[in-house]
């Protein structure tokens, strides 16, 4: 059995590990009794620490927000995790966090252990984060859409298409993902009853959250699935192209933003994409400069054909 302080410690990693503990979860988790769960949260209160206790059989232990932010627990991995990303907001592309990103980096440097301190060190001095151009986003909007994430709560906002649409949504939303220095909402839209993925710059929430609401299946890993829909899924013309070359190969000169790539063997890869315009389609595919077989659309092949007679009687002219 745990010591009582090293105890209290233990009880405070669970609870801000996750929202909400019943009493003999924590019971077990300590190898205590529920008795002793509740003189230590007792204990955790008088330290300035606000758990909040709900009755019944429903009921159980949440850490909440408090008039001033608590010592939290990190270990050496959440550590380096969390001054990687702090660095990386100095100059991220979330709007208004780079002066608090440095401010919080030195402080949680201060008191790294050495061998921590060192590890996150090299990995800046080797990391190089390429210049894209992205769009700022509002601290304050990333943490309500985040919370709503969490809580599984739905979420009001008025939306702006890339037409510049105006739109109100109601959504289940379930994840951020950060896609080419952009953010993206992956969710479950209401009225449309199908999956839709936003782009967070243009979003505004309408307070307060909606209600809760039970996670659906997602259709697919989140940043996949995104990745998909930004490169293809919004345009006019999308492509399924196989081209004779690895992954890796491919890799080397198509940028993400242009497409998905998956393997279909050491020397095919599948490349998924989409332009609002043949002509554009088939210009990209020249570049890539690998020989590929389009499976879908079928117009696109025919343009294929188009485009090189062009090239061709182009290229006869003096």
């Amino acid at each position: 059995m745990l010591e009582t302080s090293a105890r209290l410690l233990r009880l405070l990693s669970l609870l801000q590990s996750r929202r909400d503990w019943s009493g003999p979860d924590l019971a077990e988790r300590l190898d205590v009794t529920p008795r002793t769960v509740r003189r230590d949260v007792e204990r955790l209160r008088g330290l300035g620490y606000p758990v909040h206790a709900s009755p019944g059989t429903a009921g159980g232990y949440r850490l909440g927000a408090g008039a001033a932010l608590p010592p939290l627990l990190l270990d050496d991995e959440e550590a380096v995790a969390v001054a990687l990303c702090l660095r990386t907001g100095a100059g991220g592309t979330v709007e208004g966090i780079q002066e608090t990103s440095v401010r919080a980096l030195a402080k949680l440097e201060q008191v790294l252990p050495s061998r921590l301190r060192h590890r996150v060190q090299a990995m800046q001095a080797v990391t190089v984060e390429p210049w894209t151009p992205g769009s700022a986003v509002g601290q304050e909007v990333l943490t309500v859409i985040g919370a709503a994430c969490r809580d599984h709560e739905r979420l009001r906002f008025d939306y702006l298409d890339h037409s510049g649409a105006a739109s109100r949504r109601e959504v289940e939303p379930y994840r951020l993902v950060h896609h080419n220095r952009r953010w993206y909402l992956l969710s479950y839209d209401v009225a449309r009853a199908d999956w839709r993925t936003f782009r967070v710059d243009r979003i505004e929430p309408k307070p307060p959250a909606g209600p809760r609401f039970t996670p659906r299946e997602l259709p697919d890993d989140a940043a996949s699935y995104v990745a998909k829909g930004v490169t293809s899924r919004a345009y006019r013309y999308q492509a399924s192209v196989v081209l004779h070359a690895s992954v890796e190969t491919v890799r080397r000169f198509a940028w993400s933003g242009f497409g998905t790539l998956a393997a279909l063997d050491e020397d095919t890869c599948e490349l998924t994409t989409g332009f609002e315009s043949l002509d554009a389609l088939a210009m990209y595919l020249g570049m890539l400069g690998v020989d590929f077989e389009v499976r879908e659309p079928p117009e696109l092949a025919d343009h294929l054909r188009v485009v090189a007679a062009r090239l061709a009687r182009s290229a006869d002219r003096r």
